[in-house]
């Protein structure tokens, strides 16, 4: 353990300040201090006059080089010297027992093993592959059984929504039907209703009539009256048929019950299956002047002085911006990204159109849509903004993009816990890219 930490302390020793990685063709400036000699010559650039130093500052009036030979060998002593400490260790890298690379992968004990155990007695005998052609093996089958389940999915999906269709379509026909039963009653009370008037305001004018008129015509009148009330005796609606009440109880579960299949299965397939994991690398020439990239363009940090780099419409000027070189017009899409505890930053995506020149507001308003940390707080990129109240610390974060339902989500990529969901937004057919925004202390890696 002691000789990891000592190793780990000769590592830090031996990084480029600028790159962080172990120097490559090392070199020493004015000063004394040693650079990766791309690192300070990017760092540099085109300047004439007063060469500063990135880690003391110490000008000097011409730019010098000195190539530091003997710095160089020891990086690659070191660079021995850690795998052979991992191996001893039991690190992921080495075979404890060869202390040598697991460079090979034993397909019948589904292990990998090195070039030793190759031609030891316990694997002589088995099928053995480069561990990479492997690797690739086992991706193709998950990529095919993946592709497998979500065609099952889809064809589920149509089936139940066929059902759905078929059931609403019959509840449709039992609704018409009450509606024409109901409508035939009301016209039914409704004649009723007119007729008993009629009869009753006749009965009230022979009422008023004289009593000698009244009795004199009365066997007339109750001979008239009679049969007419007995034709109209009150006609009670027509009830329900228990048979039709039974098949719309029998109905309204099933509808229930296939509304709920429905909606689980819509939100299961799309976030489980439907997503495509994108490989995303930055665009320099979108980088604001103080951020470094690093790492193949997989990584940024802000850098001590300001780059002398051209002047193009897309790079950000004024905020310490820079976007993904892939942008997307459709579909679903995630990737994630490794993020600090310190500092400030924030990950997320941004519109084409989004702002490259002078100073303006992180919002969706703006075109960009993210989550941050800034001075020990969790935000919501909104104006104002929206506190997280998170109970851990978030080392990756997974961004979820789904173009056509105008969505965009953030999750902890460690514990798939949802850290937030802005509402539907509408990216009226522009291009959206990845979007990364990192302040001094701070330094965002894209996972590969």
């Amino acid at each position: 353990m002691a000789a990891r930490s000592s190793v780990l302390s000769l590592q830090d020793e031996l990084s480029c300040s600028i790159c962080l990685e172990y120097f490559t063709d090392p070199v020493s400036i004015h000063c004394g201090h040693n650079f990766c000699r791309a690192c300070i010559s990017q760092c540099w650039g085109e300047t004439d006059t007063s060469f500063s130093c990135p880690q003391c500052r110490e000008t000097a009036r011409e730019k010098l080089f000195r190539p530091n030979r003997e710095l160089g060998r020891v990086v690659e002593i070191t660079r021995q010297l850690s795998f052979q400490v991992t191996v001893t260790a039991g690190g992921e890298q080495g075979c404890e027992t060869h202390r040598e690379a697991l460079k090979l992968f034993c397909d019948t004990d589904q292990q990998l093993i090195c070039v030793i155990c190759r031609e030891s007695q316990a694997h002589r005998a088995h099928a053995v592959l480069p561990a990479e052609e492997a690797a690739q093996q086992y991706k193709e089958k998950t990529d095919a059984q993946r592709q497998k389940i979500v065609s099952e999915f889809e064809q589920l999906r149509q089936f139940l929504e066929e059902q759905e269709r078929l059931l609403l379509a019959r509840l449709a026909e039992l609704e018409k039907g009450m509606t024409k039963m109901r409508d035939e009653n009301v016209t039914k009370l409704c004649e009723e209703i007119s007729r008993l008037s009629e009869l009753i305001r006749e009965m009230e004018g022979k009422c008023r009539q004289p009593a000698s008129e009244f009795l004199q015509d009365f066997r007339n009148t109750l001979s008239s009256l009679s049969p007419r009330c007995e034709k109209g005796q009150f006609q009670q609606p027509v009830e329900i048929s228990p048979e039709l009440e039974k098949r719309l109880s029998d109905f309204y579960p099933k509808i229930f019950v296939l509304k709920e299949t429905l909606k689980k299965l819509k939100d299961t397939l799309p976030s489980e299956l439907e997503r495509e994991w994108v490989n995303v690398t930055l665009d320099p020439d979108t980088a604001h002047p103080e951020l470094v990239l690093f790492e193949e363009r997989k990584g940024v940090r802000r850098g001590h002085t300001r780059q002398h780099l051209p002047y193009n419409p897309e790079r950000f000027d004024a905020e310490l911006c820079v976007l993904g070189c892939v942008g997307f017009t459709s579909g679903r899409h995630c990737w994630e990204v490794e993020v600090g505890d310190e500092g400030g930053w924030a990950v997320g995506v941004a519109r084409e159109s989004v702002r490259r020149k002078g100073e303006f507001i992180f919002q969706p308003e703006k075109g960009i849509w993210a989550v941050g940390l800034w001075r020990t707080r969790y935000l919501v990129l909104t104006s104002p903004a929206t506190p997280l109240s998170l109970s851990w610390v978030p080392r990756r974060i997974r961004v979820f993009l789904d173009y056509t339902q105008g969505q965009v989500a953030f999750f902890d990529a460690d514990s798939e816990a949802l850290i937030f969901t802005f509402p539907p937004a509408s990216f009226m057919g522009e291009r959206v890219r990845p979007w990364l925004w990192v302040e001094m202390g701070s330094q965002l890696r894209l996972c590969p």
